[in-house]
């Protein structure tokens, strides 16, 4: 049980995010400007999350675990995030920043289409500003990853050897045995 309590917690945690993605009023009138703070607000946000997981990681007495749960945790948060935002300015510009207009769902498609890097082809940002967040997104992602790898992984590491006992002390190395200057052994 005790093992799967953060598995429970991370897919609560995803679960009602989602569900506040498709379900909470969105649709307000955010400019160009605001959306943007909105999102540099919530990559900021993530960013401390994840500081937090990678303290979390390495004092958990299970780091492992405690990894995989804030890897489901924060990789879900940053593509619905990226996904509100994309969804926001597409509502804001009447529908002609995609190759279509974007419902809350297309919005979660095109996010993990770009974070997949498959690149169907079937929707496609069509003004400068939409690139520009597109690019954002596939640099963020790069990012977001290599601080998964490096990060995570580092605590971790930290985690499990803050969980070996401390090894005995090492006696001083002592000079090699050999013959000596004439040849005889010391």
């Amino acid at each position: 049980m005790r093992l799967l309590l953060p598995l429970l917690r991370s897919a609560a945690v995803v679960t009602a995010a989602t569900v506040g993605y498709f379900l909470l009023p969105l649709d307000g009138n955010l400019d160009q400007q605001r959306t943007v703070t909105v999102l540099v607000l919530g990559l900021l946000g993530i960013g401390v999350l994840l500081a937090l997981q990678a303290i979390s990681i390495a004092r958990s007495p299970h780091p492992r675990l405690r990894a995989v749960e804030a890897l489901t945790t924060a990789v879900p948060l940053f593509l619905l995030l990226f996904s509100a935002t994309y969804f926001l300015y597409a509502q804001e510009q009447g529908g002609h920043s995609f190759s279509e207009p974007l419902s809350r769902n297309d919005s979660l498609y095109f996010t993990v289409t770009v974070f997949a890097t498959v690149g169907f082809g079937d929707i496609v940002p069509v003004s400068q500003t939409a690139r520009v967040l597109t690019t954002c997104q596939m640099v963020a992602d790069l990012v977001l990853v290599g601080l998964i790898a490096k990060v995570m992984v580092g605590a971790v590491r930290i985690g499990l050897q803050r969980r070996q006992p401390p090894s005995a002390p090492q006696p001083p190395d002592l000079p090699e045995r050999g013959p000596g200057p004439e040849g005889r052994n010391r």
